[in-house]
């Protein structure tokens, strides 16, 4: 027997996981591949090198080869076609099917294919290989038939099969796997439970989640014991937006298979998704009972009580696992992160700075510099910056956003403006650095750029609220185009009627254009909602206009003796309350 080496990389998802799925008749792609070149000794085992071998069929192997390697496929698919004609090798064949799935020529794979399944009938590779064909021809009485023969040769793995088959096909041919194909095989295999489950998984696929729900249920009606059927029930219930329901489902089989840990894993996750942090608290405390050794149920339970605010039994878990090799990367980024919700800043840095590798290091970088920036120490926090934009590039913009904000904060204005405006040179359509840049801008008395900043957001994205307030609030603040500003307020209060800032800027509005009693009822509402600065500062001036001065004096007061420093209530002492007294 003849074992040909392979002149070309094999790409086949379906044996090997990588191969390209989408084919199209007599469709010829230019591949460049430098392959060894194979001498004619090499194509015989050295067990069999020896072995007599008619020489038109040798001339035919060696043909196929060069033609391979010079890129003549066509050449090379009909060599292998016709070598493997003559000594009945089905391994030929598989050569000449990997061929024409890399050209991706349907009608040369359909022939092969079935050159091999005649000299290897049971061969899986061929049965998948024969069925994808068949689909994207839609020819799904053949690929049911071959998925079939699969079926009853591997029972165990059809799931895995059935999902690869699927991944590989467009949306609309995976409808047609799970509704006619699957449909025919359940004729054929009415009560078999792993065959509904199938279809319920691919309904999913294309978001179908009727199909999935009755397919899962009868999978279920079939074996209701079966715990990975249950755990998909609850999945879908909850896709569904049914929180009540996957709750209740994943209850139900953790109470039928209390040995099976994934299906507590999934139900603590839903409860702790519920808040239900005390019933979680108990799901994984059973779980490290059982397995004292798994850091993994220690961590997870150690960020219940996080969520829960029970700080001092976080920590004592956290230390724990800071001694473990495994954990101590993001045990030192919760670590950091509870010395930091207790305003302890240099304790939070250092635990922020043993983290090392794994998925915390750019967030412990990042919060490092948070907190650096909080006490007023932006040189070092410019420094953690830059060093993460060298560990990590792709998030270089966001970096130095953040650095623009830290000056923004030192009101260094034009240098922030400047160090925004050679970020958009690299990325001019990034929103939230328009969004900064026009908000820099408003600060050096830049309109113009404002409103070419913002109208870019709007333009790729008009529902967004904030350019949108942005904008109006400008132009009330900065012009008299005030019929302009309200059409882009109004458009925000429709998409966000109870956001306060908005509420806000439509209250200075209605002040401006003396509209009192109006005013009044924006900014009270929008007070009530946030406290903040600004808003306080309008709603006493507007107050005071209107004639109630004492309630004006009081807010201020209030508002005044926890924010003495803030810019807007200083502007308004300054114009107004200085003056009357």
């Amino acid at each position: 027997m003849l074992i040909l080496r392979l002149f070309l990389i094999v790409l086949s998802v379906l044996l090997n996981a990588c191969a390209s799925l989408s084919m199209q008749s007599n469709e010829t792609e230019n591949t460049s591949i430098s392959p060894k070149i194979v001498q004619p000794q090499e194509i015989l085992p050295k067990k069999e090198v020896k072995t007599a071998i008619q020489p038109d069929v040798m001339f035919l192997l060696m043909t196929a080869e060069l033609a391979g390697q010079r890129g003549r496929y066509d050449v090379a698919f009909e060599g292998y076609m016709e070598a493997a004609k003559r000594v009945k090798d089905a391994r030929f064949a598989e050569r000449a099917a990997m061929i024409a799935m890399y050209i991706k020529d349907v009608n040369k794979t359909k022939e092969a294919v079935n050159l091999w399944l005649g000299l290897d009938k049971n061969n899986q590779s061929a049965l998948k290989i024969a069925a994808l064909s068949s689909l994207i021809i839609g020819d799904n009485k053949t690929a049911a038939e071959h998925l079939d023969v699969l079926f009853k040769l591997d029972m165990a793995g059809f799931e895995k099969s059935s999902l690869e088959l699927a991944a590989m096909l467009p949306k609309e041919a995976k409808a047609k796997l799970t509704y006619d194909v699957l449909t025919d095989l359940l004729a054929k295999h009415p009560n078999n439970s792993g065959l509904f489950f199938i279809k319920s998984l691919l309904a999913m696929q294309i978001n179908d989640k009727k199909e999935a729900e009755y397919n899962i249920q009868k999978a279920l009606t079939i074996q209701p014991e079966w715990d990975k059927a249950l755990m998909f029930q609850a999945q879908l219930a909850l896709l569904s937006g049914n929180m009540d329901k996957a709750l209740a489902d994943l209850r139900v089989a953790a109470e039928k298979h209390p040995e099976n840990d994934k299906i507590k894993k999934l139900y603590a996750q839903l409860l702790i998704k519920n808040k239900d942090f005390q019933q979680a608290e108990k799901i994984y405390q059973q779980l490290i009972k059982r397995h004292p050794e798994d850091n993994e149920n220690q961590f997870a339970l150690a960020l219940i009580y996080l969520q829960a605010g029970n700080d001092d039994s976080a920590e004592s878990l956290l230390l724990r696992l800071v001694e473990d090799n495994q954990w101590q990367d993001q045990a030192s980024f919760y670590l950091g992160k509870l010395e930091e919700k207790h305003n302890n800043s240099s304790a939070a840095i250092k635990w922020y700075d043993k983290v090392k590798s794994g998925p915390s290091v750019f967030d412990a970088g990042l919060s490092a510099a948070i907190l650096f920036a909080k006490d007023k120490n932006f040189d070092d926090a410019k420094i953690r910056l830059r060093t993460l934009v060298k560990q990590f590039p792709k998030q270089k913009a966001k970096l130095l956003l953040m650095e623009a904000e830290f000056l923004n904060q030192q009101r260094q204005f034009q240098q922030a403006f400047d160090l925004l405006t050679s970020v958009l040179a690299d990325a001019p359509d990034d929103k939230d650095i328009l969004y900064t840049h026009a908000l820099i801008a408003d600060r050096l008395g830049r309109l113009d750029i404002l409103e070419m900043d913002l109208n870019k957001v709007l333009a790729k994205d008009p529902d967004n609220t904030q350019a949108l307030n942005a904008l109006g609030y400008a132009l009330v603040v900065k012009t008299d185009r005030f019929a302009e500003a309200e059409q882009y307020l109004l458009r925000a209060i429709k998409l966000a009627p109870k956001e306060a800032v908005i509420l806000d800027s439509y209250g200075w509005l209605e002040f401006k254009r003396g509209h009192l009693t109006n005013a009044l009822d924006y900014l009270q509402r929008a007070f009530e909602r946030q406290k903040e600065t600004e808003i306080a500062a309008h709603l006493v001036e507007v107050m005071w206009v209107m004639g109630k001065k004492e309630e004006a004096k009081a807010l201020f007061k209030e508002v005044y003796k926890r924010s003495s420093e803030d810019e807007f209530l200083l502007d308004f002492k300054r114009r107004v309350l200085d003056k009357a007294l």
